[in-house]
C-alpha cells in the first residue's frame, strides 16, 4: 500500500487507520501529555464530531419538513430519539450468547483496581441494564404493533386506505 494519495494502490482506509496510529504513538511519546489528556482529546474529538453531524441532520431534517406534503416521522424526531439511535449498540449475531450474567459483571466490577473504577463500572452495569429494559420495552411495544397493522391489512386497511 502506498501512503501517496496519487499512487494507484493507495487505499484512504488503511491510510486513515496508519494516520491514527502515528497520532497515538506520537501522544504517548510524548512526556508531557497524562493519559488523561489523551483521552480526554480523544473524547472531545468524537463529541465535536457527534455535534457537528447532528447539527448538519437538523438541519436536513427541517429542509426535508419544508419539502413533505405530509408531515413525515422524521419531522417528529426528538433528542431521545437521537440518543437512542447513537446510543444503540447492534453485535454480530456470534455474540448473542455470550452476554455477560450480573454476576460475571459485579465480579468484573469488583476486580477493577479502585473505589472509585469500581463505582463507575457499576454505574455503567446500570445504565446498560436500564437501556436493555427499555429497549426490550420497545421491542415488544413495536412487535404488538406490527401485529395490529398487520391484521389491519389483512381485513382491507382503513376505509381511508386507497383501494378498500
Amino acid at each position: 500500500m502506498s501512503s501517496d494519495p496519487r499512487s494507484s494502490d493507495f487505499v484512504y482506509k488503511d491510510y486513515s487507520l496508519e494516520q491514527l496510529d502515528n497520532w497515538i504513538s506520537d501522544a504517548l511519546n510524548n512526556e508531557l501529555l497524562t493519559a488523561q489528556e489523551i483521552y480526554d482529546a480523544i473524547i472531545k474529538s468524537v463529541k465535536d464530531s457527534v455535534k457537528y453531524h447532528k447539527k448538519e441532520l437538523d438541519r436536513s431534517k427541517q429542509l426535508l419538513c419544508l419539502m413533505s406534503e405530509n408531515k413525515s416521522s422524521i419531522c417528529e424526531a426528538t433528542n431521545d430519539d437521537w440518543i437512542d439511535f447513537w446510543e444503540e449498540v447492534s453485535y454480530p449475531k456470534e455474540y448473542d450468547n455470550l452476554q455477560y450474567t450480573e454476576e460475571e459483571m459485579n465480579s468484573m466490577c469488583d476486580a477493577a483496581a479502585d473505589k472509585e473504577e469500581r463505582d463507575r463500572c457499576r454505574e455503567y452495569n446500570l445504565r446498560e441494564a436500564e437501556y436493555y429494559n427499555k429497549r426490550a420495552l420497545i421491542d415488544a411495544e413495536h412487535k404488538k404493533q406490527n401485529k395490529e397493522l398487520e391484521e389491519i391489512r389483512k381485513s382491507g386497511g382503513f376505509e381511508w386506505t386507497p383501494g378498500s
